[in-house]
């Protein structure tokens, strides 16, 4: 007789085995309408497994977070039904939930392309309307290896022969289809709704080894109601518009090119943002304490070996061979074991720590091309690295003034509200679980004293030691993580780094990890997207663009040039012998936010017209205030 306890407390007696489809129709009609799944122990499942225990349950329903997740679930689950419907011989693979929406990867001799999707969306809204019930069944699993290989289904049985043996294995049926699947699912497929979309293909492949077979991506995208739904597909939209990608060759930012995968070649005004950027950033870390250094870029295996990183990270590292002196060497993919190097430089005492060191510093990794995108995802990028040497009892403190900083940096760059997350240990990763439980207490605590409240990202943490996540959410509503500050007990102990103590002992230092940016390539990206090219003027690669109405007044706008880059602005200037009209539209595209129109009365009166970016008003006024608004305008916020 298991007894179940709801999640008001209440508890409910049912005299034998029960379904929370039972349960749900025992507490009244308007729930078992609308309970998709249940929570049972903690543990999602379907509505009609059955409980023999003693139990506490919660019902889901479409309000409830978790309904997205079975939603796309189950919608993947649709889209593969209706491709094997529509094409024949088409193999499934893999189609999970992800944020946003749903994927499945699938193998025939031909490529789905856009114009599938109309088709394969269509079949979907046939399935879905058929509301054909989602059961779950338990096979033997040669029997399953054998039914899937009878219909040529080889992923499916490659992947259940790679189960580990006490795997249960799994099939749910819609109709008269079925997949390989750990479930849960809704109730059945009307469940899903009619919030869906197909949105695009994409190649990937088998179990993301490029030695494996090409298979074929179709991407969708599922919600509670129609008003979710378009919510979304305009930040799609709103996305598709900010694309850094295409904002860059309109602004003449940077390009890439196949010769140097997943780097990044800067133009002139291109480099003119990154410099900016590195500029502000540079004159924050003096201000909160900073010393910058520089380290190599290529340093031996041996190094690497002694910090984890070569057992860790080797997969993500780039190497050279020296042949004539028998040595591998790796290209650095991040700064923190040459920072340890120049603290091991010579006797430590307590009296310089905390010691704040901060780096510019370029690395590679190794990224698959399939992940590369844009500048967002690169395999060379330099951060705003910094690593602080401390004692345990300053961990706290400097926690404090990291997040002081951050949240002075992001509000500078435009982003007012971020959140936390908290990364615990990963497995696999260095160190004790006794050093670990240290490591993540200590950044617990600090938390606590910078009153940062966090949500947990289980397992996610650094080999070497947890984490906080910092993600900052940008016009449009999408998150991005970049900033992050991480508690190291465990490579200084590694590398063997030590301290003088107040009573003349050795003491290992704490190693903070941080950065705010992150990668200076990604957070521009972020930065272009975000103001859709429109920067602020401080940071805009072009401040001021001059346009000559004639040509007569091309020696004016020589001067106005002058005085306005005597003046710090970055400037250029547009004398071609076109109509203004044309020139103010081939400038409004390449997104300069302020034009000085000048012509012979400009010339004459030492005025000019000044056009900001998206308003049709012109401004005339005298040069001079021109100059010192522009000015004021385009100061950096640190030096304001």
């Amino acid at each position: 007789m298991p007894a179940i306890t709801l999640p008001d407390g209440s508890v409910r007696d049912y005299p034998g085995v029960v379904t929370g489809t039972t349960i749900a129709a025992s507490i009244g009609p308007g729930l078992a309408k609308a309970a998709l799944a249940m929570e049972v122990d903690g543990a999602l499942m379907d509505m009609s497994r059955e409980i023999n225990a003693d139990s506490r349950l919660r019902f889901i329903t479409r309000k409830d977070p978790e309904a997205l997740t079975l939603i796309r679930h189950d919608a993947a689950h649709v889209m593969a039904e209706a491709v094997q419907s529509l094409y024949p011989g088409t193999q499934v693979t893999i189609g999970p939930a992800i944020e946003g929406g749903f994927y499945y990867d699938f193998f025939r001799n031909e490529a789905f392309t856009p114009d599938d999707l109309p088709a394969i969306e269509a079949k979907m809204r046939a399935i879905v309307a058929a509301n054909a019930p989602f059961t779950r069944e338990v096979w033997p699993r040669d029997t399953a290896i054998d039914f899937f290989e009878a219909r040529g289904e080889r992923f499916k049985a490659e992947l259940i022969r790679d189960l580990p043996d006490a795997e249960t294995i799994t099939i749910y049926r819609q109709g008269d289809w079925l997949d390989l699947c750990r479930g849960p699912h809704m109730r059945a497929t009307g469940d899903i709704g009619p919030a869906f979309k197909l949105t695009k293909v994409a190649g990937a492949y088998w179990r993301g080894d490029h030695r494996n077979p090409m298979l074929s991506r179709i991407y969708g995208t599922a919600w509670r109601d129609k008003a979710e739904l378009d919510a979304h597909l305009h930040q799609l939209e709103e996305a598709e518009r900010r694309d850094h990608r295409k904002i860059g060759r309109q602004m003449d930012l940077f390009h890439m090119q196949e010769e140097a995968v997943g780097s990044v070649f800067w133009h002139e005004k291109g480099w003119r943002l990154y410099r900016t950027v590195e500029a502000y950033m540079r004159r924050r870390q003096e201000q909160f304490g900073y010393s910058e250094v520089r380290t190599p870029q290529l340093l031996d295996r041996s190094l690497w070996e002694k910090s984890g990183h070569w057992d860790n990270y080797h997969a993500h590292m780039f190497i050279a061979e020296v042949e004539d002196e028998n040595k591998i060497l790796a290209v650095k993919p991040m700064n923190c074991p040459c920072h340890v190097q120049i603290f091991n430089h010579g006797l430590r005492s307590y009296r310089e720590l905390p010691l704040r060191m901060a780096e510019f510093g370029a690395c590679h990794r190794y990224e698959p091309s399939g992940a590369l995108h844009g500048i967002m995802r690169v395999r060379a990028f330099a951060q705003d690295d910094a690593h602080i040497f401390c004692t345990e009892d300053q961990i706290a403190d400097e926690t404090v003034r990291f997040v002081e900083m951050l949240r002075l940096v992001y509000r500078d760059f435009g982003f007012d509200d971020f959140i936390v997350k908290f990364a615990d240990r990963p497995t696999p990763r260095s160190g004790s679980d006794e050093v670990w439980d240290k490591a993540e207490f200590a950044l617990k605590s600090a938390c606590a004293q910078a009153g940062v409240s966090y949500t947990l990202n289980p397992g996610e943490g650094a080999f070497y030691g947890p984490k906080l996540e910092f993600v900052l959410r940008d016009a449009i509503g999408r998150d991005w993580q970049c900033g992050t500050l991480q508690v190291d007990f465990v490579m200084p102990e590694r590398l063997d780094a030590s301290y003088v103590t107040a009573d003349s002992s050795r003491a290992r230092p704490v190693m903070l990890h941080r950065a705010i940016l992150g990668s200076f390539e990604r957070f521009i990206g972020i930065l272009i997207e975000n103001f859709a090219g429109r920067f602020p003027l401080w940071l805009a690669p072009t401040q001021v663009a001059i346009a000559s109405i004639v040509t007569d007044a091309n020696d004016y706008v020589e001067t106005v040039a002058a005085t306005l880059k005597a003046a710090g602005l970055s400037v250029i200037t547009d004398t071609r012998n076109e109509k203004i009209a044309a020139k103010i539209r081939d400038l409004s595209l390449a997104l300069v936010p302020n034009i000085l129109v000048v012509g012979r009365r400009e010339a004459d009166q030492t005025t000019v017209s000044l056009r900001r970016l998206g308003s049709d008003a012109p401004q005339s006024m005298p040069l001079d205030e021109a100059v010192a608004s522009l000015k004021t305008e385009a100061t950096p916020p640190d030096l304001r």
